[in-house]
Order: C-alpha cells, then sequence, then structure tokens
C-alpha cells in the first residue's frame, strides 16, 4: 500500500464505520426502523491490508484530536443522526479517493456506500418529521 496515505485511510474508515454505528444505534433502538439493517451492511466494508492501516495508526499524536465547542453541544438526536451521516459520507468519499490509488475496487465499493448514505439520509429525515 501506499504508506503515505495508510494514516488518512486508517482515520477515515474509522469514522466511516463510527458514525454510522451512531445512526444505526439510533434507528434501531429508538425508532425501530428497518434501516439500521441497511445501515449495518454499509458499515461492515472490507478492506485491504487492514492490518497494516491500523499499525499506521498514530491517535496519541492527532493534531485534531481535541474536541471542539461545536462538536460537543448536540441538541437533539436529529442533530446526532445529521452530523454522524455527514462525517460518514465525508469519510467514504476520502476512502473513494485514496483506493484509487491503490485499489479501485474498494474505490467503488466506497463510492457505492456513500450513495447509499445519502439516500438513507432521505429516508432518515422523512422517519424524523413523522
Amino acid at each position: 500500500m501506499k504508506s503515505k496515505a495508510l494514516r488518512t485511510i486508517d482515520a477515515n474508515f474509522n469514522r466511516f464505520k463510527e458514525g454510522i454505528r451512531v445512526v444505526e444505534d439510533i434507528l434501531r433502538y429508538e425508532f425501530s426502523s428497518p434501516l439500521a439493517k441497511e445501515l449495518k451492511s454499509i458499515r461492515h466494508i472490507k478492506i485491504p491490508n487492514y492490518k497494516e492501516v491500523v499499525l499506521s495508526r498514530d491517535a496519541k499524536n492527532d493534531i485534531l484530536k481535541p474536541s471542539t465547542k461545536s462538536e460537543l453541544n448536540k441538541n437533539s438526536l436529529e442533530e446526532i443522526i445529521i452530523s454522524n451521516l455527514k462525517r460518514s459520507q465525508e469519510s467514504a468519499r476520502v476512502l473513494e479517493e485514496l483506493f484509487k490509488l491503490i485499489d479501485t475496487n474498494t474505490s467503488e465499493k466506497f463510492k457505492d456506500a456513500r450513495y447509499n448514505l445519502y439516500e438513507i439520509e432521505k429516508e432518515i429525515i422523512k422517519i424524523l418529521e413523522q
């Protein structure tokens, strides 16, 4: 793998999965929505050379690790859902681009995931408006 991209892949893969998991659990437990199942399947995308990616991790020295005030203040489940969907969509885009350097099949998986997340977001907004 391209060693310069590994830390970025690691951080974005974690963001992608974590953001989806937050939304998945809220939809599952608070709304009993079958969309949780769709999110679960998206969250289970695999990446090649996972161990190598993890070994590139340096979370202790991440210069943007501290939270900003806006990250700490959420006023509703809707805000949490939307911010986590956006987080996952953005991470999917980064992963799509970086995997173009390494593995185009994986790049396409993240592109598909991103578009699926856009559609799921629309369905979630409908649920939240009920």
